[in-house]
């Protein structure tokens, strides 16, 4: 059960950084080279210095990007750039932004919460972690000392409870307000009412908790709490036996998730009727024209149809996209090739896609990492202007020439997070894209 608690947040005084929208980031694994120093030049307290601090020559063991983080942190506590609220509270956290030609509200709300390895209690990952940005994190935490950004955690709460006491308290209220880069408007009111707290708390105990993103600090908020506890002991109550995270319930109308496309590299060309014929049985097909451009109309019809099994396929070699839908012989064979995974898992349209046709079918097993994009614009764009673009969304560099193969793919929804995490099982890398991100700097969890 997750143990949710209210904290005295480390937040920034605007009378003394002006414009919050200034000094905040999004997520250091979204930041590439160009970004980063735009975030360097748009402010000297920007949270860019501690969350993703850049190298500089002559870094060694003992001056680096992570000691540097940690000596801003403190050089802006002792100047008063950033304080610590003298109450302990619970973080109201909005974000409302556009897209699919809408306007939407995701709510949610920050607290620190009790850790818990994954499989010994109710907090359930959904995506596999990798070795190496966990080790980064690792470093910057123990130089930090601190949770500088939010894991996101989804909760079941069909009727709303905990969000809608929350709100019903900072109605009225003024909040502390972000612009981002993307035009998301990001708003957060703290709410110290210690009924109130404890009336949270109880409604979020009984409540499993799935990490939407996130899963890399998560994992390193426990390798750091295992790493104190090796050092000195630790008491129940020591702030390195919690995490920050902000809370979204299930149910709520502004969570969505939307697509990660593939654009792949290192791919051997082919045309549309070799694709078609290594595909056989396992799907039903159509060529579905010419032209990057008709990805668009592709991703409609693919949507509209709403199945994890429907595919869109885009071979460079003679410009054409081919619609894939699986079909029961391709789920039997995906079956045979992932025995140890639930039907859940198999009937994932990522699942399809790497699993069954990438390695079964094509063979191809080795391939470098795809470039992921979310939009079809972007999608377009790849394949128009080939792989030398720049850093996609993954912070991931081009390295020239086209792309030989693009594959449109349905996202895994809630539902599916749920069922795969409850299972004990790890949805493929990028299977989910929760839009928009969740910003560093709106508050800070402070480890000591």
């Amino acid at each position: 059960m997750p143990n949710i608690q209210a904290f005295r947040g480390l937040r920034y005084d605007l009378g003394h950084v002006g414009s919050l929208s200034d000094v905040v980031t999004p997520p250091y694994d979204v930041i590439g080279p160009e970004f980063q120093d735009q975030l360097y030049k748009r402010h000297p307290a920007n949270f860019i210095r501690l969350e993703l601090n850049r190298e500089e020559p002559g870094d060694n063991e003992h001056s680096n990007k992570y000691s540097r983080a940690a000596k801003f942190l403190r050089q802006w506590r002792q100047e008063g750039l950033m304080q610590l609220d003298p109450d302990p509270a619970i973080y109201v956290y909005h974000q409302t932004f556009k897209t699919e030609g809408g306007e939407f509200t995701r709510r949610g709300f920050m607290c620190r919460v009790r850790l818990e390895r994954f499989g010994q209690g109710k907090i359930y990952p959904h995506e596999e972690t990798h070795s190496g940005p966990k080790a980064d994190r690792l470093l910057l935490t123990k130089a930090t000392k601190a949770n500088l950004s939010q894991i996101f955690g989804l909760y079941p709460d069909p009727e709303n409870q905990a969000q809608n006491l929350l709100e019903k308290t900072v109605q009225g209220q003024t909040p502390h307000t972000a612009v981002d880069h993307l035009g998301v408007v990001h708003k957060m009111w703290p709410v110290i009412d210690s009924k109130v707290i404890t009336d949270v708390a109880a409604i979020m105990g009984p409540k499993p908790m799935f990490i939407a993103d996130g899963h890399h600090r998560y994992e390193t908020a426990c390798n750091y709490k295992d790493f104190l506890a090796e050092e000195e002991h630790l008491d129940s109550e020591h702030p390195a036996n919690f995490v920050l995270m902000q809370c979204v319930g299930m149910n709520d109308p502004g969570l969505l998730v939307l697509p990660t496309h593939r654009l792949f590299r290192g791919v051997p060309s082919m045309t549309s009727q070799e694709l078609q014929g290594k595909l056989g049985n396992c799907f039903r097909l159509e060529s579905f024209g010419s032209g990057p451009e008709l990805a668009a109309s592709a991703w409609e019809k693919i949507e509209v149809e709403g199945e994890q099994g429907q595919l869109g396929f885009y071979t460079a070699q003679d410009n054409t996209w081919t619609l894939a839908s699986v079909t029961p012989a391709g789920l039997d064979k995906l079956a045979q090739l992932a025995p140890e995974h639930s039907s859940d898992w198999q009937g994932l349209g990522v699942s399809i896609l790497h699993r069954l046709v990438m390695e079964n079918l094509l063979g191809l097993t080795n391939l470098p990492k795809p470039m992921y994009v979310h939009s079809v614009a972007e999608v377009i764009e790849g394949l128009q202007r080939g792989d030398s673009v720049g850093r996609d969304a993954t912070g991931q560099m081009g390295a020239g020439g086209r792309f030989e193969l693009a594959a449109l793919v349905m996202p895994a929804t809630v539902d599916h997070v749920r069922a795969i995490s409850e299972h004990g099982e790890r949805m493929p890398a990028k299977s989910t894209y929760f839009y928009p991100k969740l910003l560093g700097g709106m508050v800070v969890h402070l480890l000591e």
